[in-house]
């Protein structure tokens, strides 16, 4: 039994409520900043009450640009960025899929030599073969194409590890009792393997999402064209500007606009998310 003590509940909500203002501080300031005026901004200290500007700061980046840093409009970026951050956490998904339930349910030689080569990868990263993978990309024509964003990227052993060992603890009885019913290995997939995985795909789409979405390096290389510059990419160009000023208030309109894709698939996934990391048998 928890004995019910008054200041320790103070003490906690106390915690929790410094850790939530922590948190929370510097994404108002950020929204202050964007509905101000530059000039406004670099004063110091600057004023935290929110400007007059909100709506020219936020239709002129959604339609017209950075301003000086780039003409891109942001809904374009947006647009881009989400496109390569759903084929990357949609194709991670479905090749770990497939990969981890032939691992697991076929027999075949070399099974164990091709997790161990697959689950090998994850000590390469991005940055080990992006040499070779662009040299790859540049001669099938991938450059400033959404084939070029995600396709690279789309290959996950984390996510086939993962599904691997989720589908090791589904019972043996499940399996034998598709067999007596007929189901092949395709219905047994479809309708058993993944409605089990429903929560863990929720869960690795939530952070896969996250990751396709804050990719720099890759798009860096990858495109020319303002026209496929990503989210990420046009906050860097408005931050780094050659002999200019930032516009501070354009740049942390766009920032919060960058954040509302990944939070809005966090909140509206978060019951599958919490229950995929959760659930027992991991």
């Amino acid at each position: 039994m928890v004995e019910n003590r008054p200041w320790l509940n103070f003490f906690t909500h106390l915690i929790l409520i410094l850790g939530v203002i922590v948190v929370v501080f510097p994404v108002y300031v950020a929204f202050v900043a964007s509905t101000q005026t530059a000039v406004e901004v670099e004063q110091a200290p600057m004023s935290l009450l929110p400007g007059a500007h909100f709506i020219e700061n936020y239709m002129q980046i959604l339609t017209e640009g950075g301003g000086t840093a780039s003409r891109a409009p942001v809904g374009r970026m947006l647009f881009v960025s989400l496109m390569m951050a759903m084929g990357i956490s949609i194709g991670k998904i479905l090749i770990s899929l497939v990969s981890a339930f032939a691992i697991v349910y076929f027999r075949f030689p070399g099974r164990k030599l091709c997790f161990w080569l697959i689950f090998i990868t994850l000590m390469m990263p991005v940055e080990v073969r992006i040499v070779p993978t662009f040299q790859v990309a540049a001669n099938l024509n991938f450059i400033d194409s959404y084939l070029g964003l995600v396709l690279p990227l789309i290959a996950s052993a984390t996510a086939t590890f993962l599904y691997r060992q989720m589908f090791m603890t589904i019972p043996a009885e499940l399996l034998e009792a598709a067999r007596i019913d007929g189901a092949g290995p395709w219905r047994f997939f479809v309708d058993v393997v993944l409605p089990l995985s429903r929560t863990n795909t929720a869960a690795l789409f939530v952070v896969l999402f996250i990751y396709g979405w804050n990719q720099y390096l890759w798009p860096l290389l990858v495109t020319n064209q303002e026209s496929m510059y990503t989210i990420v990419m046009g906050i860097q160009r408005m931050v780094n500007i050659p002999d200019a000023v930032p516009e501070w208030n354009l740049i942390m309109a766009v920032a919060l606009l960058g954040m509302l894709p990944p939070l809005l698939v966090v909140l509206g996934m978060q019951k599958l998310f919490v229950r995929g990391l959760v659930e027992t048998e991991k």
